[in-house]
């Protein structure tokens, strides 16, 4: 009989992770004013949540949500700087053994492999650690920017989903995309062969 994983033992075990460029760790307020700097830029947050519109609201929703229930949540600290330069999660569904994954990335950083750096390390974690079966993340479709993180990091298309959810007042078609446990340890193998 296997033994239950305890989840969020695993988390708290694993709530600093270091990539070769990037810190992955609990956000605090001590992040409110980077943070706030790309919370508070359109282009940035356009498809991800609300504009912040001002550093007290910025605040508050490290409280409510990063503080509040921290596990499996992570602020992404460039090594080189110690700045915050976005954050990236994993939403455990515990009976299903399956996560779905969710990141926002300051705008001054897209570009440079920094969010598929961090997603490669949360997967890691996921799979090996948290032993889960399945992880999934979804963009809007008018987001492929965001589909080609989730490309990078071996997820593939599962579907098309119109008028998925409600988003600022629109209806919005989602891209679904998947990585299976199997699909992750091939898509590792090839990595390591690659970068040797």
């Amino acid at each position: 009989m296997e033994l239950l994983l305890n989840r969020n033992l695993v988390f708290a075990e694993n709530q600093r992770l270091e990539t070769e460029r990037l810190i992955l760790r609990p956000v605090s307020l001590a992040d409110a004013e980077d943070m706030f700097e790309y919370a508070s830029d359109e282009e940035t947050v356009v498809f991800v949540f609300p504009q912040h519109q001002t550093l007290k609201e910025t605040r508050e929703n490290i409280a409510n949500y990063f503080l509040t229930e921290p596990l499996g949540k992570y602020g992404i600290e460039l090594k080189e700087t110690g700045k915050l330069i976005g954050t990236i999660d994993l939403r455990v569904d515990e009976q299903n053994s399956i996560a779905e994954i969710g990141y926002a990335l300051n705008k001054h950083f897209w570009g440079q492999g920094l969010m598929p750096e961090a997603g490669r390390e949360i997967l890691r974690v996921g799979f090996e650690k948290l032993r889960l079966i399945r992880i999934f993340a979804s963009h809007d479709i008018k987001n492929p920017q965001s589909g080609r993180v989730m490309e990078k990091l071996g997820m593939k298309k599962e579907g098309q989903i119109a008028n998925a959810r409600m988003w600022k007042g629109q209806a919005v078609t989602d891209i679904l995309r998947g990585i299976t446990i199997e699909e992750w340890q091939e898509f590792a193998k090839k990595n390591e062969a690659g970068n040797l």
